[in-house]
């Protein structure tokens, strides 16, 4: 009777799978059969900086797995694996008899080829329907694929417990080394850990992973593929693993969001894809770098007393390739959390070379010694009371070059060129930069701004000013490569020139005086020189609070941004606010370049060929002993003399001037010695002299001399 009713069953399962056959046939997903493979994220030099992945698997093909570990899985899992066509006919027999005997689901029978039908396609759900799809998937594969093939899906596919995936993540996880590496033994413990991990794990259940390993030796001596002696002396071998633990890099999670970021919005990568894709991303990030920027963004001393709690961010990129060296997102992040390289900020004075300074130097009516007022001015704006840029030193010089300004970080000569120069014409230059504002008043001079920009855009915008005016779009992922080794995408190097090599090596000379004497001077020396400019939003409600804190720079090969203050200062509070100002930011900038790789070390800016170096400016002095007489004959029947002191910077000029009463004549001007003589034929008409210094440089006039007479010599030349 019971013989009958496993016949019944045999027949009845074949009659369903020929049934199902056709079916069958299209329930071979390649998608799936494709596994979730982990990506790796690596630098430049292939060095592996991190796995990305849904679930921890490394694909490895059949060729790496030694062939004792595939014998070891066969001899426990599917002794006739080589000899059938997917289904087992005597184990499904066995089974189901089994079953019948018992009343219940007992065996299942299934071959290797089943279970990686099973995995792949189905649920673990025991039903006659499920087993029947199982069988019929299963039947497909083999007809598909070769042995081998099947093997290095199944082997690929199995999961090992402690989130390790595929024989290679397993290998990794409990012996840290490669899958091509695996002993005998170890490969056994793999095996029995496979059957049931969470009840033969190595780390957790040493005994009896060694009971089952032993079992999987004896099983492999059994049937041929080990000698009875070879598999003795392996089960003398104690379990000893090298236990690998996945521990989460803190310091990489601002970089691995804006390396899944820029997959997703440059090459249309879903994160899902990226985890799951088996992807290679080739990164242009220094990992050593990376860890430093994270160790000082936690460092206590780069921030001030009652300020130590508060955020901070840094990107720095490289001039040449804008590949993003180190990306930090907040002293907290957390994956996907708030980065705060993206956030919105006040730029404060960082703002200036980008929205005044250099658009000025742009439209060729300025130059860096153009003379700007520097007064206390009402200016009409849409607020009823107007707009009264103040300086921070409260000291108006009325007059000043754009060059101090920007070195002395002056507002009031800034807001004054704004207002000269044109708001549409800084607004047009801001979008070259890559910044869309829509702010249309004067205190965009001062980067106070509605909505602000970012870290990242500062970044971005000032690398502009280190590589000849070309604007580069900073990138978090060099190269990427799919499971197959083609590349599929990867950063696009165009430049885009946004002003003049000329205008910006005068504003790198000019920003790099604002690190030597200006508001960017500490007592930091650096490892290479610095150009950039600092920026401090104060909060009017707290005298000497601050919202946001800034330093924007650059070396000759490394463009970054740093700012500190805290995250709810774009509506402050009373009792939160940053308490120091920007030599904060400008220090860990400087401790940071301080940490650069040596390939990202400069020595000097270099002048592009062709662009015109910004000389220094000329100090002026007061002009002294200045002398004048005349005496008979010369060039007229009086010849005049004038003489004074040089000055120490040869490049200064003067200009002579005859005083009549209160009428002042320009006699001679740019004369590069100090000396002087005209001759005068009218003795009863000799005037005063005074005598103007004047700046080539600026090509304005400075100090004056006094107003002399000249006193008679007796002497007598005739011009030959």
């Amino acid at each position: 009777m019971v013989a009958s009713a496993v016949v019944g069953m045999i027949a009845l399962s074949f009659i369903i799978f020929v049934i199902f056959m056709l079916a069958g046939s299209y329930q071979l997903d390649e998608e799936k059969l494709m596994m979730n493979r982990s990506s790796v994220l690596v630098d430049t030099e292939g060095n592996v900086i991190t796995n990305l992945y849904m679930e921890n698997r490394e694909f490895v093909s059949i060729t790496e797995i030694p062939e004792y570990v595939q014998q070891g899985f066969v001899a426990m899992e599917d002794s006739r694996f080589y000899e059938h066509q997917g289904i087992d006919f005597r184990a499904i027999g066995r089974a189901l008899y089994r079953d019948i005997l018992a009343g219940a689901k007992v065996e299942g029978g299934s071959t290797i080829t089943q279970q990686l039908a099973k995995n792949l396609f189905l649920s673990n759900e025991k039903a006659w329907l499920r087993k029947t799809n199982e069988v019929l998937i299963a039947m497909n594969l083999e007809r598909r694929y070769s042995k081998e093939e099947i093997l290095e899906m199944y082997l690929n596919q199995i999961y090992f417990g402690h989130g390790a995936y595929g024989i290679e993540a397993a290998s990794q996880l409990y012996f840290n080394k490669p899958a091509k590496e695996l002993t005998v033994y170890e490969g056994a413990s793999l095996v029995a850990v496979g059957n049931a991990p969470s009840t033969f794990s190595p780390l957790n259940e040493a005994d009896r992973n060694k009971e089952r390993r032993d079992l999987v030796l004896t099983v492999m001596a059994q049937q041929g593929y080990l000698s009875s002696e070879e598999a003795s002396s392996y089960q003398d071998a104690p379990v000893e693993t090298d236990h690998q633990e996945y521990v989460l890099d803190e310091a990489l999670f601002t970089y691995i969001d804006m390396v899944m970021d820029e997959a997703s919005e440059r090459y249309n990568m879903s994160n899902n894809e990226l985890l799951t894709g088996g992807y290679r991303i080739v990164s242009p990030i220094n990992l050593a770098f990376q860890h430093e920027t994270y160790q000082a963004l936690h460092d206590e001393r780069f921030y001030p007393e009652g300020s130590k709690d508060a955020q901070g961010t840094m990107m720095f990129m490289d001039v040449n390739t804008g590949g993003v060296l180190a990306a930090q997102g907040g002293k907290d992040y957390v994956r996907r959390g708030l980065n705060r390289l993206n956030v919105n900020r006040s730029p404060a004075s960082t703002f200036k070379p980008l929205a005044v300074y250099a658009p000025a130097l742009e439209s060729g009516m300025y130059h860096p010694y153009s003379t700007l007022k520097d007064e206390l001015l009402l200016y009409e704006d849409e607020t009823e009371d107007g707009y009264t840029p103040r300086n921070a030193s409260g000291v108006y010089s009325g007059e000043m070059t754009l060059y101090d300004s920007l070195v002395q970080s002056a507002n009031a000569p800034a807001v004054w060129l704004l207002n000269e120069m044109g708001l549409s014409d800084s607004v047009r230059q801001l979008k070259k930069f890559g910044l869309q504002v829509p702010d249309r008043q004067l205190s965009l001079a001062l980067g106070g701004l509605y909505e602000g920009v970012t870290p990242y855009e500062m970044t971005k915008s000032y690398r502009s000013f280190a590589h000849e005016g070309q604007l580069i779009e900073p990138h978090f992922i060099k190269d990427i490569y799919d499971s197959n080794g083609k590349r599929v995408g990867g950063a696009n190097l165009v430049e885009t020139e946004v002003m003049s090599e000329q205008t910006a090596w005068s504003m790198t000379r000019m920003l790099e005086q604002v690190m030597k004497e200006g508001t960017g001077a500490t007592d930091v020396q650096t490892t290479s020189p610095i150009a950039g400019k600092t920026g401090t939003q104060g909060y009017p409600n707290v005298a000497g609070a601050v919202r946001d804190a800034w330093f924007v720079g650059y070396t000759p090969e490394v463009v970054g941004s740093v700012w500190m203050g805290y995250d709810t200062t774009n509506q402050p509070t009373d009792e939160q606010y940053f308490t120091g100002g920007s030599q904060h930011p400008t220090r860990l900038f400087q401790a940071m370049v301080n940490k650069l790789p040596a390939s990202n070390q400069g020595t000097a800016f270099v002048k592009p060929e062709g662009v015109k170096d910004l000389e220094p400016p000329i100090a002026m002095e007061e002009i002294t002993n200045f002398e004048a007489s005349y005496s008979l004959g010369g060039n007229g029947f009086l010849s005049v003399q004038l003489e004074w002191e040089a000055f120490e910077d040869d490049r200064m000029e003067f200009n002579v001037y005859e005083v009549h009463d209160d009428e002042r004549k320009r006699v001679a001007t740019n004369l590069t010695e100090p000396r002087y003589s005209e001759g005068r034929y009218n003795p009863f008409s000799i005037p005063s002299y005074q005598i103007v210094a004047y700046d080539p440089v600026t090509e304005v006039e400075g100090s004056e001399s006094e107003i002399v007479k000249p006193s008679f010599e007796f002497s007598f030349s005739l011009n030959p």
